[in-house]
């Protein structure tokens, strides 16, 4: 197992004192979680912070983990600019993906809402007041209903986006390498194991809304494949290019 290098490590502190630091102050987790662009509740730097909120223990000791696991290995190799660079801009990438998946079906609803003679105002001003008209849930399908609901009234948290920018760039540097995963005994390539989570996990259930069990686990789906999207492109644009690591020194 690799040492902690340094950025991972500040990253890791950082993540904790957030973590703690929301336990004690919950209010915090109303400035700092990322809402919806055209929710009140949106403030300009929370496509930055989310990224250091976490939902729940086994949330961030998860998002932990991997980050110790997979960052260091990168920053070793990369350097702590470039690896920074990386990480930030796959959780900001997270962030717009979702942004633009959640204002699909918020437009695509508030459309539907609009031609049966409702108003925008009067939809956004019930909804801020935490109330609904029921009269939507008889013109929208059971569907546009939930998603239209959580495009508004939903929040992100965490370094998921980020992570999943590292898993991405882990299998294009290290493609072979054995990946032991709890509850299967025998390790997987990274190559094999990577690409398949993803589309099963997030592909899969961020498409059907559901979670391993069935259930609507609210998991921001489309925040990480966002976030192995930019991964995946930045690594890509590097290879192409062949990336000059000195720039980062």
């Amino acid at each position: 197992m690799m040492n902690m290098t340094p950025v991972v490590k500040q990253l890791l502190i950082i993540n904790i004192i957030v973590f703690i630091g929301a336990q004690l102050v919950p209010v915090s987790y109303e400035y700092l979680a990322l809402f919806f662009p055209e929710n009140p509740g949106f403030k300009v730097w929370q496509p930055i912070t989310h990224m250091f909120m976490h939902g729940g223990f086994a949330h961030i000791a998860f998002n932990m983990f991997a980050l110790y696991s997979f960052g260091s290995t990168l920053e070793h190799f990369w350097g702590g600019k470039k690896f920074l660079f990386f990480y930030i801009s796959c959780g900001l990438g997270a962030a717009l993906v979702n942004f633009a998946v959640n204002y699909y079906f918020y437009q695509d609803s508030l459309n539907i809402l609009l031609a049966n003679g409702y108003h925008k105002a009067d939809i956004l001003n019930l909804l801020n007041d935490g109330k609904i008209d029921t009269r939507w849930q008889q013109i929208l399908t059971v569907s546009e209903f939930k998603h239209f609901m959580n495009a508004y009234l939903g929040t992100v948290v965490g370094a998921s986006g980020a992570i999943y920018g590292l898993l991405v760039a882990f299998t294009f540097m290290f493609p072979n390498a054995e990946l032991g995963i709890m509850f299967i005994p025998i390790p997987i390539k990274a190559k094999y194991f990577v690409p398949i989570y993803m589309l099963l996990f997030d592909g899969f259930f961020g498409i059907f809304g559901s979670s391993l069990m069935g259930i609507d686990s609210g998991i921001a789906h489309y925040a990480h494949i966002g976030g192995a999207f930019f991964g995946f492109m930045i690594m890509w644009y590097w290879k192409k290019n062949q990336f000059n690591n000195n720039r980062w020194n």
